[in-house]
């Protein structure tokens, strides 16, 4: 079981209830399966939901937040631990330092490059950890199909896209994330 779940999503609500529901079912899940939340320390939008959701069920919620989001993000106050960093590369290092497993809820642009960057990771093999994008509602279907864009143009090897794990509920992420068995691929071929 992957017991520290790195989430990344936005600290807006967006314009679908949807968004938060399943903010709040996921972080549901994880403290009833007893794992725990890493995320990026904000109590606001999807950020603020699946933490508090996750501490209403008595879980683990540590966040990680760079000084300058303090205000911006309106860092969560009452988390099991938050730590205060100074820079947006050093929340990204701490949270994939902290975590085992990688997931993309619905978010903006601090979101999507968040989840790419551990995602290139995992393609240049700096680890092993699964990375999940949480579908909801048909959310990352435009970006599902740029990945399949950006192989069809090849500047990606068709078997980074293995590498992606995709749910529509929080449950079968959970398990699929569960179930990932690391796959090695080389970045360059031969010839």
């Amino acid at each position: 079981m992957k017991k520290k779940i790195a989430v990344f999503c936005g600290s807006a609500s967006g314009t679908n209830p949807i968004y938060i529901e399943e903010a709040k079912r996921l972080g549901s899940l994880l403290a009833e399966q007893n794992r725990g939340l890493v995320y990026g320390g904000a109590q606001v939008g999807c950020m603020g939901a699946i933490a508090n959701q996750v501490l209403e069920k008595e879980g683990h919620v540590h966040g990680v937040i760079p000084k300058k989001l303090m205000r911006v993000e309106v860092a969560h106050q009452h988390l099991t631990q938050l730590d205060v960093v100074e820079t947006m590369h050093e929340r990204k290092a701490k949270m994939a330092e902290l975590s085992d497993a990688f997931v993309a809820l619905p978010g903006g642009a601090g979101t999507l490059e968040e989840w790419f960057e551990v995602f290139t990771w995992a393609q240049l093999g700096y680890h092993q950890k699964p990375c999940g994008v949480l579908n909801v509602a048909g959310f990352y279907d435009p970006f599902l199909s740029m990945i399949d864009h950006t192989i069809e143009q090849g500047f990606m090897n068709p078997q980074y896209k293995e590498l992606i794990i995709v749910a529509d509920s929080s449950e079968s992420l959970l398990k699929q994330l569960d179930d990932y068995e690391p796959i090695s691929i080389s970045k360059w071929s031969e010839g």
